[in-house]
């Protein structure tokens, strides 16, 4: 069979996502943050483009996702949608709300959300937390804006929790996190990303939400799947968690061919004939 059609079929909605949980098709998910990125995954049938905060990490080389800014977030999001919307694109775009973006107030974070969402034309938002952020979430989808909800290792809480280590595994957390989960759906979002938790109480939260669950880190049982695209190309040597299934090694391929130019180049033998005017 051509999925290629298939994959092209409708863009993808909350609408969609929510079909997709109810008729038990995994939602796979990964992050872009560039034009040609996002033509290449839309292409090859993703349901949902993540430009995701992450970006300060893979792309500007910080060692947090804490100091990307609004203005680069938006940055990266117009490339990706344009990538989209170029061949009037399948993918769900979703946005990550930066550190700070939304945590100080709901009128700032309204604000802020409505930024965003007016300067590229994205689908939707995604926002890390639970309990505390629930007013805000409501407030930003009462408007119309979607919202993903993130719960588990919040990457932007790490200096709060002091490491990465794997979440909720305490019956406290556990608990918290159920609850958490509970209030993120009764708060209007349309997702939720469970991050770096026990696949079993991913599991539960999966079976007592409504919602679809998109897992990282956190098994199998979750309704879709996200993972950083640099990762999953095998663009960075230095990190290797136990969750990234590596589907390439594009490092030592662009290595090579980097090599190979650079010793064309030093040898006279590019450009040729051919490739000159």
């Amino acid at each position: 069979m051509n999925t290629s059609n298939q994959h092209k079929a409708g863009h993808v909605t909350t609408r969609k996502l929510l079909d997709m949980k109810q008729q038990g098709e995994k939602i796979s998910v990964l992050t872009a943050y560039d034009y040609t990125m996002a033509k290449i995954l839309d292409r090859a049938g993703i349901d949902v483009i993540l430009v995701g905060d992450s970006a300060s990490n893979v792309f500007s080389g910080h060692a947090t996702t804490l100091p990307i800014t609004i203005e680069e977030i938006i940055y990266h999001a117009k490339a990706v949608v344009r990538g989209v919307h170029d061949e009037s694109g399948r993918a769900m775009v979703v946005v990550d709300m930066p550190f700070m973006s939304y945590q100080i107030s709901g009128d700032e974070a309204l604000r802020n959300a409505g930024k965003i969402m007016k300067e590229h034309g994205c689908d939707a938002l995604k926002l890390e937390g639970g309990k505390i952020i629930a007013d805000t979430i409501k407030r930003i989808t009462d408007v119309g804006i979607p919202v993903m909800g993130h719960l588990g290792l919040m990457p932007q809480s790490i200096y709060k929790y002091g490491s990465y280590k794997v979440r909720a595994q305490e019956e406290h957390e556990a608990e918290q996190l159920l609850e958490d989960a509970r209030l993120v759906e009764e708060a209007g979002a349309f997702a939720v990303v469970l991050e770096k938790i026990p696949s079993a109480l991913a599991a539960e939260v999966t079976r007592m939400l409504t919602i679809p669950t998109i897992g990282i880190g956190a098994g199998s049982h979750c309704d879709g799947q996200v993972l950083v695209i640099n990762d999953i190309l095998g663009l960075n040597r230095e990190f290797h968690p136990r969750f990234v299934r590596q589907y390439a090694d594009l490092n030592s391929v662009i290595d090579h061919a980097v090599q190979q130019y650079v010793d064309d180049v030093k040898q006279g033998s590019f450009p040729s004939d051919e490739e000159s005017y």
